[in-house]
């Protein structure tokens, strides 16, 4: 039985669990559970109108999408996905010639007949002439890293093991490398964790490789590596978790520049730099000993700073200081520092001297995204990778005053046939929030307007205007798509993003509920027509909205979720979030993530609104077992209501998201709008693919 009546006592209170079972992924009654899961979710979903809504998405994913551009010279690196392959491919253009596609360097769908192993991280080296790129299979976090020898025009022979989340910095004849401790090394729950700055010289086994810098004692400490743009200094960021809060050591390279063996650096502690993890600390550059960082410490809304490591005790100079605007990348370009920053969830861009005064603003081809800065202390040129809510993401140029496009790009529908604009609605406390709608330029007004409601809401992580192909299918029937930029975000500084997490996670719940009131309140959708959608932290949004307010949706797409507070650390990388969330095991905590764990607050006998729960068998992020509990316990109390239906979705060879082949996107996407469209607009199925 996958039910039974374990309960547990935590810090003295009863707390029901009958579906732990469903956690053991290989128990064979937990498989014969989600066989029969996927069984009935596809007897309900496969539908004519599944396969219409198939071959449109087919069509919408005809666009290219472009990553970040690495810039090298003439050269210039990026990933490419023109929507017929699986996987982005990984081109190397010249500047010259960058308007054409370039030419292939590494194409992962030759590495998988399903598709599934993708390129998840490249970093050329100072001169493009080699380029280490990481490989993911299954869509799993797990990284390999390889390295391509443009002139050979192949891969060499080295292969880096037990690596996520992978920091590179090239120096010397290798490069410095994050990973974590080979399998056997540490307690198997311990794998996830204790993550490591290694040295790998090109040519070298991975068994030669130096450890170059660790944190026994802190597991939970992740690392990123920069070296500055004279080779002189290697850097060490260290965050706590999935926190941007951190600490920043520095290594003087230049002493050890004229070993024949690099690893000289190795023995020698980097000195400290930031202490303390108060406050969050990036990287952006550094030269003739001048360190460059953009840092919310002391400036909620960000600020550049430099430290002078020629002074006995370097302190953080500001060059620009904090502003109404929220700062979120920054490169050293040409000799001036490149700012994207956003201003009411949207980007901007700018350019000021390293002194921090002649500010010259980059105009922006509209409301949209500056996701990528691709620029290097003295290459003449630099690139951004900008989108929107109709446009995919591509490389533009950052010309003296404006944005420009490298190349044009054919889309299978108009742009100019939609329209965006910004409200701002009262959340419960009285919080003003603000919120992106899309739709049609020429809406049909109907008495029973729909809208899709997405939200994220944590990890300081902003939602800004973003591009998805299946939302066509949504607008295109007459539907809004409406993006709330709740607490817990980073759309509006640190202090916005602390007001939602921990204690005050339930500020990020009322932000996103407030929102499902207004739009029906402000009639932009009829009572009853709100769905709501999110995945990850953006599930667990949507599962404790739908816990708290199941009379409010019309429907719900609840994407891998943390659905169960009180156990998410105990999986995968969990205990990364703590920070963030706060932890069950510490009694001060406990009370807090009890009240709001969606899967320890379903009521039996509630009318939950129809919902499909989304999840992945190999999710080495978001334990796929929450998303199970959270399903049969919802199942569970909808039985004898008028509620539901209750559907799970489980992905088979697939993880969190990243990496997913495009066939796979298309299919997710076409059950979820299947699903919506059923059970929220209930409208003929040609609205649903017209063009």
């Amino acid at each position: 039985m996958i039910r039974s009546d374990l309960i547990e006592t935590l810090h003295g209170v009863a707390v029901p669990d009958p579906f732990r079972r469903l956690e053991s992924a290989d128990d064979p009654e937990t498989i014969a559970w989600v066989t029969d899961q996927n069984a009935l979710t596809r007897r309900l979903l496969d539908t004519p109108l599944r396969g219409q809504l198939t071959a449109r998405l087919r069509e919408l994913h005809r666009v290219p999408r472009m990553s970040a551009a690495a810039v090298r010279g003439e050269r210039i690196f990026f990933t490419e996905n023109d929507g017929s392959r699986a996987q982005a491919v990984l081109y190397i253009a010249q500047e010259s010639g960058v308007r054409d596609q370039g030419s292939v360097l590494v194409d992962p769908n030759l590495l998988a007949a399903d598709g599934t192993t993708a390129i998840t991280v490249f970093e050329p080296d100072d001169t493009g002439a080699r380029v280490v790129y990481g490989l993911s299979r299954h869509g799993s976090d797990v990284q390999e890293l390889l390295i391509h020898d443009v002139a050979q025009g192949g891969p060499l022979a080295d292969r880096l093991q037990w690596v996520k989340f992978a920091s590179i910095a090239w120096w010397g004849d290798g490069f410095f490398y994050t990973r974590y401790p080979q399998p056997g090394a540490v307690p198997p729950e311990h794998e996830q964790y204790f993550c490591q700055v290694w040295y790998h010289r090109i040519g070298d086994p991975q068994t030669a490789d130096r450890l170059v810098y660790d944190r026994p004692d802190a597991p939970e400490v992740v690392f990123d590596v920069d070296v500055t743009s004279d080779d002189r200094h290697l850097l060490i960021s260290s965050y706590q978790g999935a926190s941007d809060h951190a600490e920043v050591h520095v290594a003087d390279l230049r002493r050890r520049a004229g070993l024949s063996d690099p690893s000289g650096v190795f023995g020698v502690a980097p000195r400290a730099l930031v202490t303390g993890f108060s406050d969050g600390w990036h990287f952006i550059d550094g030269r003739d000993g001048r360190l460059y960082f953009r840092t919310d410490a002391g400036a909620p809304f960000g600020r550049i700073v430099r430290f002078d490591l020629s002074a006995a005790s370097p302190d953080a100079h500001t060059v620009i200081a904090e502003s109404r605007d929220t700062i979120v990348d920054a490169a050293v370009a040409n000799g001036r520092l490149l700012v994207s920053s956003l201003r009411h969830a949207s980007s901007r861009l700018a350019t000021w001297s390293l002194e921090g005064g002649d500010e010259r603003e980059i105009a922006l081809p509209g409301i949209g995204t500056v996701s990528a800065l691709g620029a290097r202390w003295a290459d003449a040129r630099s690139f951004a990778t900008f989108s929107s809510f109709t446009m995919p993401p591509a490389i533009m140029a950052c010309g003296a005053d404006a944005l420009a496009p490298i190349r044009p790009t054919a889309l299978p529908f108009e742009p100019a046939d939609y329209v965006t604009e910004q409200v701002w609605y009262p959340s419960k406390d009285g919080t003003p929030i603000s919120m992106f709608l899309v739709r049609k330029q020429e809406l049909q007004s109907t008495p029973d307007p729909f809208v899709l409601l997405t939200g994220y809401g944590g990890f300081n992580i902003s939602l800004t205007p973003s591009f998805d192909p299946s939302d066509f299918l949504w607008l295109d029937a007459g539907g809004t798509i409406a993006v709330a930029n709740l607490r817990g975000g980073g759309e509006y500084g640190d202090a916005w993003h602390r007001a939602g997490m921990r204690e005050r996670k339930q500020n990020v719940f009322d932000d996103f509920i407030a929102a499902a009131e207004w739009l029906q309140s402000s009639g932009r959708a009829a009572r009853g027509r709100v769905a709501i959608e999110g995945g990850s932290n953006g599930g667990l949004l949507v599962g404790a909205c739908l816990v708290q307010r199941p009379d409010l949706f019309g429907a719900a797409i609840c994407r891998v979720p943390v659905a169960d507070m009180l156990r998410y650390h105990l999986f995968t990388v969990g205990r990364f979030w703590i920070p963030e969330y706060g932890c069950a095991d510490d009694a001060a905590d406990f009370p807090f993530l009890l009240r709001y764990s969606p899967y320890h607050n379903v009521v039996d006998g509630t009318a939950y609104p129809p919902t499909l729960v989304m999840t992945a068998d190999t999710d080495d992020r978001v334990s796929p077992g929450m998303a199970k509990k959270f399903a049969a316990r919802l199942q569970e109390a909808v039985s004898g209501t008028n509620g539901g239906p209750i559907l799970l979705r489980v992905e088979t060879r697939a993880g969190h998201g990243a990496g997913k082949p495009i066939e796979k996107q298309i299919e997710e996407q076409a059950d979820s709008y299947a699903f919506l469209f059923h059970y929220l607009t209930q409208t003929s199925e040609n609205e649903h693919t017209r063009r």
